[in-house]
């Protein structure tokens, strides 16, 4: 069988990245003195009108994929707003912000009210857990665009931080170890290769028997596997947020830990990852053996078990471990230049992972 890519089954991360990078030139050229940092890290950062620099917003905006179609076809809508808010929240988290309110988007060929009533279940009741206030949203209904039966959601997040608690990773340093949470599954990336893997094509009657088969390590569905909902680390973390022991946060979404811990590792300094460290959990395995997946683009797609990454100080992480009774230390940081992130053993064996491979 040959193996499967990311890029074949229609997700290119490297052309991404490089077009991303071609553009920001031009989004740069809108940046007021207002914008307190640059692009590139989980949310972007304003300061707040009438705070006189004490305070700052963070925005994030984001969709929940492909996870849809897989929804669409078991007809379980309402984990798939509460990946939209939990993803958003996480974002925010990552700069240290606090979420504050949220905007949804859903677009459809045809409305159906069941299918959005459950959506809007979903994300209320995520937004209501957080203290966070859904303000409105916009419902577009575009036949020509979507086939009928599909629907895309997405959403804007918007959280308050003061200028002085914003976390961005310029204050990681050599020494630094990093906590790795557990995630709940593939939370909401990669789920274009899984699809391609199990060779869902989005018809009810074709996918529905292979998405009701139950591994022999589970006593769970498939179906019920993939919709597992986008774990939220808010709760566990927003009391240690002005911890000045603290010194960098990564939300693992797409791109995997290369991707994101990279976003984060200040110049003279490499986060090197040990991915023997953790078990990772047999639902990817079991992605990576029916797809025939390399290793190496396993992590570079989905989370592998790391849902979140904290960085800092060897006291502060011991002390967070153990208050929260979970997670592993992944890592640590070096003195070194590029690449910024290495992550090595594992299932990786001998090969190394590195956040230029990534890119």
């Amino acid at each position: 069988m040959e193996p499967r890519t990311y890029a074949a089954s229609g997700v290119d991360q490297a052309r991404a990245d490089s077009i991303k990078r071609r553009i920001a030139q031009y989004v740069q050229e809108t940046f007021s003195p207002g914008v307190l940092r640059p692009l590139g890290l989980f949310g972007g950062i304003v300061e707040a009108p009438g705070t006189n620099g004490t305070l700052a917003l963070v925005a994030t905006i984001d969709s929940v994929g492909t996870k849809v179609i897989i929804a669409s076809v078991l007809g379980h809508h309402e984990g798939i707003g509460i990946d939209l808010v939990h993803h958003s929240a996480n974002d925010l988290l990552a700069c240290g912000a606090e979420p504050l309110f949220f905007l949804d988007y859903f677009a459809t060929a045809e409305l159906e009210e069941t299918v959005l009533e459950a959506l809007v279940r979903g994300m209320t009741r995520a937004c209501g857990a957080l203290g966070c206030a859904l303000i409105g949203g916009e419902t577009a209904q575009l036949p020509g665009i979507y086939t009928p039966g599909a629907y895309d959601l997405a959403g804007c997040m918007v959280g308050v931080v003061p200028v002085e608690g914003i976390i961005d990773g310029r204050r990681i340093e050599p020494g630094d170890l990093v906590l790795g949470l557990p995630s709940d599954g593939l939370h909401t990336n990669g789920y274009s290769l899984v699809r391609a893997v199990l060779g869902l094509t989005g018809n009810p009657q074709h996918d529905r028997p292979l998405l009701a088969e139950v591994p022999p390590w589970s006593d769970r569905s498939l179906g019920d596997l993939l919709l597992q909902p986008h774990r939220c680390y808010v709760p566990l973390l927003r009391t240690w947020l002005r911890d000045s022991r603290l010194h960098g946060l990564a939300h693992i979404t797409g791109g995997g830990l290369t991707g994101n811990l990279s976003r984060i590792v200040p110049d003279g300094c490499r986060i090197e990852i040990d991915a023997s460290s953790w078990p990772v959990p047999p639902l990817f395995e079991e992605i990576r053996q029916r797809g025939s997946i390399s290793p190496t683009e396993m992590f570079r797609v989905f989370n592998m078990g790391i849902g979140f990454a904290v960085i800092g100080t060897p006291s502060f992480i011991h002390a967070l471990q153990q208050a929260l009774g979970e997670g592993w230390i992944v890592g640590h940081v070096v003195r070194a230049e590029r690449p910024r992130v290495i992550v090595r053993g594992g299932m990786l064996g001998m090969q190394i992972l590195t956040d230029s491979e990534s890119a």
